[in-house]
């Protein structure tokens, strides 16, 4: 079965090189851990980042690209974001304002292009893995050309780990 997603579509058609990894199978609605993903991928957990959707008091939504194990700083997010305040969008909404179901969100090929801030921490990587915009299917790819098929900024987003 080849599996073609909008998200590589749009890598493809920029000329961007990407590598598709699958963690499959997967069962309806299973949530695999980043240990469970990172040992079926053979790819370290720390390379593997998640999408999150968030809306600032404007109005507006932005994607924060952040490990997959961190929690976002909303605050720090918002700061870089020019925002008085953000917060996390409702998953309900997800598919409707992103065109990606929970799971499966990927930073590349959304409906329409939002403001994107990926963690300062990609930047030491190799390589990190996104999710390809269909659950149980991954993209691995260099960071810079990530963020700059997004058009992202990258920052410090984290909440620190205490």
């Amino acid at each position: 079965m080849s599996v073609k997603t909008n998200a590589m579509r749009q890598l493809d058609k920029a000329r961007i090189s990407y590598q598709m990894v699958d963690y499959l199978p997967l069962k309806e609605e299973e949530e695999l851990s980043y240990d469970e993903i990172s040992a079926r991928t053979g790819v370290p957990k720390e390379n593997i980042y998640k999408t999150i959707l968030a809306v600032g008091h404007s109005g507006s939504y932005c994607v924060l690209v952040v490990p997959g194990e961190a929690s976002v700083d909303l605050k720090k997010a918002a700061k870089v974001l020019g925002e008085k305040s953000i917060e996390l969008a409702d998953v309900r909404d997800l598919e409707k304002i992103t065109g990606y179901v929970r799971g499966g969100c990927s930073p590349v090929g959304m409906k329409k292009q939002f403001r994107t801030v990926i963690d300062q921490t990609a930047g030491t990587k190799e390589y990190i893995m996104v999710s390809a915009g269909k659950r149980g299917f991954q993209l691995r790819l260099v960071p810079n050309d990530l963020i700059s098929f997004v058009k992202g900024s990258v920052a410090d987003i984290c909440a620190d780990m205490d």
